[in-house]
Parts: C-alpha cells; sequence; structure tokens
C-alpha cells in the first residue's frame, strides 16, 4: 500500500470514518453549546469548543501556507492562545464547527491532487513536505479527539451505540 493511500485512510478517519476511534464529525454532531464550553470542575482541561477551535487553527494555518496565502496564515501569540473562543453563542458554535469541517476536507482535496512528487515537496514557510505535515497533524487530531470523546463522556453526552 502506498503512502498516499495510508494518510487519505488516516486523515478521512479523523473527520468522517469511523476506525479505532471515532471520527470528529460524528462526535460533534449532537454537542450543545453548553456541552462545548463545558469544563470538569478541577480546571485542568480545555472545553470541547475549545480544542475544536485549537484543530481549527492548526489545520487553517497549514492549508493558508500550502496556497501560499502567507498574509491569511493564523497567527497565535503561544499554543495556548490557541485554544481561545470567540462570543460564545450557538451560531458561532456552529461556525466553528463547519469552518472546521470545510479547512478539514479542503486539505483532503490537496492530498488527494498530489502525486508522488507534491507529497514530498517542502511546503512554504514549512521544513516538511506535505506528506509529513499531513501525518503529523492527522496524529495531532487523534490526541485531541480522544480528549473530545473523554470530555462528552464526563457529561454524559456520548453516544451509547457506536459500530464497535
Amino acid at each position: 500500500m502506498e503512502v498516499k493511500t495510508l494518510l487519505l485512510q488516516q486523515w478521512a478517519s479523523c473527520l468522517d470514518e469511523e476506525d479505532w476511534f471515532p471520527p470528529l464529525e460524528k462526535v460533534l454532531e449532537n454537542i450543545t453549546l453548553e456541552q462545548a464550553i463545558w469544563k470538569p470542575a478541577n480546571g485542568t482541561m480545555n472545553s470541547i469548543w475549545e480544542l475544536v477551535s485549537h484543530l481549527l487553527f492548526y489545520e487553517k494555518r497549514y492549508l493558508m501556507r500550502f496556497l501560499g496565502e502567507t498574509a491569511n496564515v493564523p497567527q497565535a501569540e503561544n499554543n495556548e492562545s490557541t485554544f481561545s473562543l470567540p462570543v460564545e453563542t450557538v451560531e458561532n458554535w456552529k461556525e466553528t464547527k463547519q469552518e472546521y469541517f470545510y479547512v478539514h476536507r479542503e486539505l483532503e482535496k490537496i492530498l488527494v491532487k498530489s502525486d508522488h512528487e507534491d507529497l514530498y515537496r517542502p511546503v512554504p514557510e514549512e521544513d516538511n513536505p506535505l506528506v509529513l505535515e499531513l501525518k503529523s497533524l492527522a496524529m495531532h487530531n487523534a490526541y485531541h479527539i480522544g480528549q473530545i470523546v473523554l470530555l462528552s463522556k464526563m457529561q454524559g453526552a456520548w453516544a451509547e451505540n457506536r459500530s464497535f
């Protein structure tokens, strides 16, 4: 199996195809605003929405760099600031989710269109080629999807029935 096929499978697992962990689109499907902003009492974890914002920041940043749109690359003072939220409204929560889904799918389209040479060409303003950056983003996503699932379970918002 070639690297591109494996990466496409990994990328899809993060958004809309169930594998060893549930895809983010399914996990967020019925999360309400109240559940999205909830944090455990001990204050040691980010909220679901903060985690989605963090994932969006890094995917959008990478997409803009790949497209050469350096003027539109999201900036952050530090990693902690990538978890910040807009005004906490139902509409903004929906917009954050939809933007994340859109950016993830745009990166997938780039991967689908890439040939072997494209996969190993360095991306503007990055040290690594497309294949390594998307692999790292997928692993990063899987880590945070696990946190989102845990937060969902802690609130009783986790779907009882899964395919396995």
